[in-house]
């Protein structure tokens, strides 16, 4: 007997079947850790491509016995969620950009059209249209994104009118999230981007060496863990504003000709060859590779400290792992009692059900164990010592925190309401001392190199990291307890008041230009033509420029030394030091502890608030934008130097401002 022959929609069907079967194994692998999971992604892939492939060849038999147009937009919203998990991987930008191209083809050919008379299809449009959108949003995309918020609202409010559901009240809350997103965010759609752009900023090939390792090997950012529990935070999906802001100030920048995203190639991609390939670029091969990203919303403390345990224990030799943790301090149950908070528990009105579009990680008994076992017996929230006494503005630090038991201060702590021994990862519902973070659980960590930025009201009680460590120095950048509001008031720096933009500390990591107005009242839009950009580049220079005075000084740290080879620590390094400048000069904040933000070890006192060096800095930025009177500076003059002489030229071409 011969071999038996199927028939082309058989054989579609078992092709269909065998693609769902690949996708749904891919769920078991949790987005961490050394795996198999990149075999079972080219699996998936190769599956998917042979599928895609096929329904081209036969479209017109398999269209004569039922295919619907949806079906085949199922199949290329697969293949691109392929893509972006792909990029969640691995951080490649490629995939992200391989993922537009099969989301926007979903657009343009109208493949979930008529769609929203069958619930559960009307569903898969929302859920694409929804992924689509983060997709956008990463691809800085904004005109896209702008589309695409207006066709969701659309079908969320077609959706609501024929089914009246549970669903449809969630998808309300889903588009209520993105215009609060995309608001928060407006000020972004008009500055330089946040990636790190060799266009602006310095190429690493160009950042001097430091002298000063003592022995030491520089290092370089691997794995960068960016996690956020806030009540009410800007956020759409499972992505916060602020992790979304760090996300993006850990990649490169696609630019120049180096750079060729073939989305106007989609037809000759998906519709002649057939197969599912990945975007062709030239890298440019002077730039390494972008860091991998953990990005984990509202994990538990297990979660977050297991993510932790598997990174350290896979970091090359030589690499540091970015711990980027944003929360608040106080309970949930405390935090409820703050009126700006209280009424804007977004997805409670849904019943605590949220619409998740991104991969969740998930903790069973056994990996909670592996936590337990890997940290080891005696490691607890109640073994070290908080020093909140220090206060001090812009002195010389020179010590790390004193050592010592907990004693009479952590009584205080813990009797105290709005402050506790770390930082809260729980929900109103989940009350217990267990669900705060605290510096002792890092500890367990410090073996490997760590760079660490905590952004909180209670930041402060990391400084207990630092001189405990366990073999490797860590670096620590903390945040003010409070930042300015709107109206230019202190609120705590974990409270999310309702016309909030994403906290300052991290606003200032990021985009610190715009966070430098944000602070200073200015909104970005009223600046004359060309300010905006002008003051950008003006303020890469002098970052550039501090920078370099950072690696030549002759009394920093290896602490220090040793991160500056690397050029987005160097870039949050010296980010961190323009936003200490800018509070300890503001007349407004300069004699308030509070709204200064800490880092340990010590920087050189070279650069200090009120030295030559940062005070330039916040001078000349503030004559760009206006603000000249709402800081008060050094009694030293800023046209001594040739450096300065040429900057105060280069004011006069560009119009950026008069002394």
């Amino acid at each position: 007997m011969g071999p038996l022959v199927h028939s082309p929609s058989e054989e579609y069907r078992a092709l269909v079947d065998k693609a769902y079967s690949k996708f749904a194994r891919l769920r078991d692998f949790p987005p961490y850790g050394r795996n198999r999971w990149d075999y079972y992604f080219h699996k998936a892939f190769q599956v998917y491509s042979k599928l895609w492939k096929f329904q081209q060849e036969h479209r017109h038999q398999l269209v004569e016995v039922g295919l619907k147009r949806w079906e085949i937009g199922e199949i290329a919203s697969r293949i691109g969620q392929l893509y972006y998990n792909y990029y969640l991987r691995t951080s490649d930008a490629k995939f992200l950009s391989e993922s537009f191209i099969f989301y926007e083809a979903i657009l343009t050919r109208d493949y979930f059209k008529d769609s929203d008379k069958d619930a559960p299809l009307a569903n898969k449009q929302l859920r694409y249209c929804a992924r689509f959108i983060v997709i956008c949003l990463l691809l800085n995309r904004r005109e896209m994104v702008q589309l695409l918020v207006r066709q969701l609202r659309t079908l969320v409010e077609e959706f609501s009118r024929s089914h009246q559901s549970i669903d449809a009240k969630e998808w309300k809350v889903v588009v209520q999230e993105i215009i609060r997103f995309m608001k928060a965010d407006a000020a972004c759609e008009i500055s330089r981007p946040l990636r790190y752009s060799v266009l602006l900023d310095p190429h690493p090939l160009s950042i001097p060496a430091v002298d000063r390792l003592e022995g030491a090997k520089p290092l370089r950012l691997e794995d960068a863990i960016l996690a956020s529990y806030h009540h009410n935070e800007v956020k759409f999906s499972e992505l916060s504003l602020d992790t979304f802001r760090m996300l993006q100030a850990l990649e490169w920048e696609p630019s120049g000709s180096l750079y060729r995203t073939r989305v106007g190639e989609v037809s000759n991609k998906m519709s002649s060859s057939g197969h599912v390939g990945v975007v062709e670029e030239i890298p440019d091969p002077s730039l390494p590779p972008n860091p991998h990203k953990y990005v984990l919303y509202r994990p538990s403390v297990q979660h977050l400290l297991l993510v932790l345990a598997t990174v350290c224990e896979e970091v090359p030799a030589n690499s540091c792992v970015l711990l980027y943790v944003a929360a608040s301090g106080r309970s949930a149950r405390t935090m409820s009692s703050h009126p700006s908070s209280a009424s804007l528990m977004m997805d409670a009105a849904a019943g605590n059900k949220i619409v998740s579009l991104t991969p969740t990680l998930s903790l069973n008994q056994m990996t909670i164990n592996q936590i337990q076992s890997y940290m080891g017996p005696g490691i607890d929230g109640r073994t070290m010592d908080v020093d909140q006494n220090n206060t001090s503005a812009f002195s010389t630090p020179a010590e790390s925190p004193r050592k010592g038991s907990y004693g009479d201060r952590m009584s205080t702590l813990e009797s105290s309401e709005s402050c506790t021994p770390g930082l809260w990862l729980g929900s109103r519902k989940s009350p217990g001392m267990t669900n705060f973070l605290y510096p002792s659980d890092i500890l367990p960590f410090t073996r490997r190199p760590l760079f660490i930025v905590v952004d909180s009201d209670n930041s402060a009680v990391f400084e207990t990291l630092s001189g405990n460590e366990r073999g490797e120095p860590a670096v620590l950048l903390l945040s003010p307890s409070l930042q300015p509001d709107d109206k230019g008031m202190g609120v705590p720096a974990s409270v999310s008041y309702p016309n909030s933009c994403g906290n300052v500390f991290t606003f200032f990591l990021t985009a610190p230009l715009l966070a430098f107005c944000r602070v200073n009242g200015i909104s970005v839009s009223t600046l004359p033509k060309g300010t905006l950009q002008q003051t950008e580049k003006l303020l890469s220079k002098l970052l550039a420029d501090l920078g370099n005075a950072l690696a030549s000084s002759t009394s920093i740290s290896h602490v220090w030394a040793r991160v500056l080879y690397d050029p987005f620590l160097r870039q949050l390094v010296v980010r961190f030091i323009f936003c200490r400048g800018v509070f300890a000069l503001h007349l407004k904040y300069r004699h308030k502890p509070e709204f200064l933000p800490r880092c340990y070890p010590a920087l050189p006192e070279e650069v200090l608030p009120n030295t030559h060096k940062v005070g330039r800095i916040v001078y000349y930025l503030a004559i760009a934008v206006g603000a000249a009177d709402q800081f008060e500076f050094p009694h030293f003059s800023f046209k001594g130097t040739s450096d300065d002489q040429s900057l105060l030229e280069e004011f006069s071409v560009l119009g950026l401002g008069q002394d």
